[in-house]
C-alpha cells in the first residue's frame, strides 16, 4: 500500500515541474499543460508496474526524449539529490553553453547592482551626510538594496504587474515607516525599527522569489535555502572586498596617497549595496556549487551550536539560579535562539525530502529541545522584568519575539519527534515551517508601524 504522504510528495514534485515549464518563455500555457498531461500518464503507467509514485516521477522526466533539454535544465536548477542522480547525467556547465537568458539575466542584474550602488548616494544629494547622519544610513540600510535584488528576482519570474505593484507598496511603506515617525537617535523604538526593518523587507524580497506560485510551501522553502546560500555568497564577497580594501590601502599609501575617503564613501558603501544584488544573482545562476557547500556548513553547525545550547542549559542547572540577565545579555541568548532556528529552516531546506529520518534528525531534535528549554527560561526572566518594572518598546519586542519563537519550537519538536519515529512526513513540517513565515512578518511590521506611536515614540 502507497504510504499517506507519498500523494503529497508526487504532488509536490508535479508542482516543480509545472512551476519550471510555465515559466519558459517558448512555451504556452496551453503546451505547459498538455506536457504535464503526458507526464501523468506516463507516472500512472510507471505505478501501474510497480514503481513507487516518487522513482515514477522521475524516471517519467528521464523518458520524455522530447524535452530532454528541457528536462537537463530542470535538473541543473534543482536542488534536491535524486534530480542530479537520475536525470543530470553526462552534463557539463561550459561558459559556450550558456543561454540568452543567462545573458539577460547578467545585464539585468547588472543594472540593478548599479542601481542599488548609486541608491546609497542619493541622500548626499539632500545633504544627509554618510559620515555625519549614521543613524539614518543604519535605519534605512535595506532600503537602499532590497528592492534592487527584489526587482532582480521579479524580473526572473515575470511577476505580474499587480504583484509588482505590491512590492513597490511594502517597500515604499517600509520607508515611511522608517522616516515618518519623530524619533530620537537613541531612542528604544528607533532601535527596534533598525533592527526589525530588514526582517521585513527581506520577506518582501521573498514575495519576489515566490510570486510564480505565492502559495507553494515548496517554493517557500526554496526561498529559506536562497537565503541561506545568499549569505554563504555574501560573507565571501565580503571577505574578497576586505582583501581589496587592504591592499589599495597598502598600495596607495606606498605612493603617498590617502585612499581613505574614496573607500569609506564610495567603495564600501556603493560595494556592499552592489554585492547584495550581485550574491542573489550567483545563487540563482550558479547553485549547483554553493549547494554543495552551504548543507555542509549547516551541518557542521547543527552539532556545535546543540553544544552550546546544552552547555547553557546545564550551567544553569548547576548554578540552580534564574538567568538574571542584564538587556545586552538577553539580546545575545535571543540572537542564539534565531540563530538556531536558522540553522533548523535552512538545513530543512537543503534535506532530500524524500530520505528517511537518520541520526543528524535527531541531533536536530536534540537541538530544538534545548533551545525550546532556553527560550522558556528567557520568556520567564522577560515576563519577570516586565511584572516588576513595568513594560517598555523593548522588553514587549523581545516578549513578542519569543513568544513567537516558543509556539515554532514547540510544534518543530513535535512533529520533528513523529518524523524521527516516522509517524509524521517530512512534508508536514515543511508546510508548518514555510507556513510560519507570515507571522515573523506581521510582527516585523507591526514593530516598526504600531510600537512607536503606542510608546509615545520612546
Amino acid at each position: 500500500m502507497t504510504a499517506p504522504e507519498e500523494p503529497d510528495e508526487l504532488e509536490a514534485q508535479f508542482a516543480q515541474w509545472r512551476q519550471y515549464v510555465k515559466g519558459r518563455r517558448e512555451l504556452a500555457a496551453t503546451d505547459a499543460e498538455e506536457l504535464e498531461d503526458h507526464l501523468r500518464g506516463s507516472v500512472d503507467e510507471l505505478i501501474a508496474v510497480g514503481l513507487r509514485p516518487d522513482e515514477a516521477f522521475l524516471v517519467a522526466v528521464k523518458r520524455m526524449g522530447s524535452l530532454d533539454d528541457l528536462s537537463r535544465e530542470f535538473a541543473r536548477e534543482h536542488s534536491e539529490r535524486l534530480w542530479k542522480q537520475l536525470v543530470l547525467t553526462g552534463v557539463t556547465d561550459s561558459p559556450a553553453a550558456a543561454d540568452p537568458q543567462s545573458r539577460r539575466d547578467l545585464l539585468v542584474m547588472i543594472v540593478c547592482a548599479l542601481g542599488a550602488a548609486a541608491s546609497i548616494k542619493i541622500p548626499t544629494l539632500f545633504g544627509v551626510a554618510f559620515e555625519e547622519d549614521g543613524p539614518f544610513y543604519a535605519t534605512n540600510l535595506s532600503l537602499f538594496a532590497l528592492p534592487w535584488l527584489a526587482g532582480f528576482l521579479a524580473w526572473r519570474r515575470q511577476v505580474k504587474p499587480v504583484i509588482m505593484a505590491v512590492l513597490a507598496g511594502l517597500f515604499a511603506l517600509g520607508a515611511v515607516g522608517a522616516n515618518i515617525y519623530p524619533l530620537d537617535e537613541d531612542s528604544q523604538s528607533a532601535v527596534l525599527t533598525g533592527i526589525h526593518l530588514p526582517v521585513a523587507m527581506w520577506l518582501v524580497v521573498g514575495v519576489a522569489y515566490v510570486a510564480d506560485d505565492l502559495r507553494s510551501s515548496r517554493r517557500r522553502m526554496d526561498f529559506i535555502r536562497f537565503t541561506g546560500e545568499w549569505f554563504v555568497y555574501m560573507v565571501l564577497i565580503g571577505l574578497g572586498g576586505g582583501v581589496l580594501m587592504g591592499l589599495m590601502y597598502g598600495t596607495f599609501s606606498a605612493m603617498g596617497l590617502d585612499p581613505e575617503v574614496f573607500v569609506s564613501q564610495w567603495l564600501m558603501p556603493c560595494g556592499a549595496m552592489a554585492a547584495v544584488v550581485v550574491a542573489g544573482w550567483l545563487v540563482e545562476a550558479k547553485q549547483s556549487v554553493v549547494e554543495n557547500i552551504a548543507p555542509v556548513l549547516a551541518r557542521i553547525f547543527t552539532p556545535l551550536f546543540a553544544g552550546v545550547v546544552l552547555a547553557l542549559l546545564v550551567a544553569f542547572a548547576a548554578t540552580g539560579g534564574g538567568l538574571n540577565l542584564e538587556r545586552d545579555e538577553l539580546l545575545l541568548f535571543n540572537l542564539l535562539l534565531v540563530v538556531v532556528l536558522a540553522l533548523l529552516l535552512y538545513t530543512l531546506s537543503a534535506r532530500d525530502p524524500l530520505a528517511p529520518p537518520g541520526i543528524f534528525d535527531k541531533l536536530q531534535l536534540g537541538l530544538v529541545g534545548s533551545a525550546l528549554i532556553m527560550d522558556a527560561l528567557v520568556l520567564l526572566e522577560i515576563t519577570g522584568r516586565i511584572s516588576e518594572y513595568g513594560g517598555t518598546p523593548n522588553k514587549l519586542a523581545a516578549l513578542g519575539m519569543n513568544v513567537i519563537l516558543l509556539a515554532n519550537l514547540a510544534w518543530s519538536a513535535w512533529l520533528l519527534l513523529g518524523f524521527v519515529r516516522r509517524q509524521v512526513p517530512f512534508a508536514a513540517l515543511e508546510r508548518w515551517q514555510t507556513g510560519y513565515l507570515p507571522v515573523y512578518a506581521a510582527w516585523a511590521w507591526a514593530v516598526i508601524l504600531i510600537f512607536p506611536p503606542v510608546f509615545n515614540y520612546l
